[in-house]
């Protein structure tokens, strides 16, 4: 097993238990305590954990980043497809649609193949395998790999997204303040989904009733600025007000 393999697997670990032990985790993982020792030092060096007696505590936020797509993408994958089908609902033939590299927005390519001739811009490359794999028509923004997310970022991707025209876009964030604020921990993911947004004349967030009433490093802007928020949960009743007061809203 890879070094990283091993750290994300401790990572899901403590989320899943912040009080497990080092022993535990090296019974349960089949390494050794020793190993899960030097995996503590380093994941503490970056700042995703912080050491206690006999075991770590993930630090608030910065494990998010960690977590690749291949294990993130089954995380809420119930409520992610639910959403998926929900939003498909906005789609109809011929629309050029926008997506980001989300989990969130990976769940919703199943339920594009029964539309005709639209085409899809993508930051994702997972994404964009599976549109392929269904003969979407499907363009990539290329870019810089984010390697935990398997996302493309930076001028390039960003570059890319403003010479396209968009008729709906669909895109997600890490946290939904209770007042309709969303943020991310990536500057840059939040930078294209920014330029994506610009290039759309429907702007809707995809966002599980996990993200409700959390907060990270980035602001994205205010769901005001949306054409809505699909989720697997009633809205908060904050967020849900600011939808309201939106200009042009009802």
């Amino acid at each position: 097993m890879l070094i990283n393999e091993r750290h994300n697997q401790i990572i899901c670990e403590l989320r899943a238990n912040p009080d497990i032990t080092v022993k535990e985790l090296a019974e349960k993982l089949c390494f050794s305590e020793p190993t899960i020792r030097r995996d503590f030092t380093e994941l503490h060096r970056r700042g995703i954990i912080t050491k206690r007696y006999g075991g770590a505590v993930l630090n608030e936020g910065a494990a998010d980043r960690e977590i690749p797509f291949v294990l993130r993408e089954n995380e809420k994958g119930q409520a992610k497809s639910q959403i998926g089908m929900l939003a498909s609902r906005y789609i109809t033939d011929g629309m050029v649609i926008m997506l980001d590299g989300s989990t969130s927005a990976y769940h919703l390519v199943p339920y594009l193949s029964k539309y005709k001739d639209i085409i899809v811009i993508t930051s994702g490359a997972k994404t964009a395998l599976a549109l392929a794999e269904l003969h979407i028509p499907v363009f990539s923004t290329g870019g810089r790999m984010r390697t935990n997310s398997f996302s493309y970022i930076g001028r390039e991707a960003e570059d890319t997204v403003r010479r396209y025209n968009a008729d709906i876009v669909f895109f997600s964030c890490h946290g939904l303040s209770s007042d309709g604020m969303m943020s991310d921990p990536s500057i840059d993911e939040a930078n294209l989904r920014r330029v994506m947004l610009e290039k759309s004349k429907k702007r809707y967030l995809l966002c599980d009733s996990s993200k409700f009433d959390k907060v990270y490093f980035y602001d994205m802007g205010n769901v005001s600025e949306l054409d809505g928020v699909i989720s697997d949960q009633p809205l908060p009743e904050g967020v849900a007000a600011q939808l309201k007061s939106a200009p042009g809203k009802p």
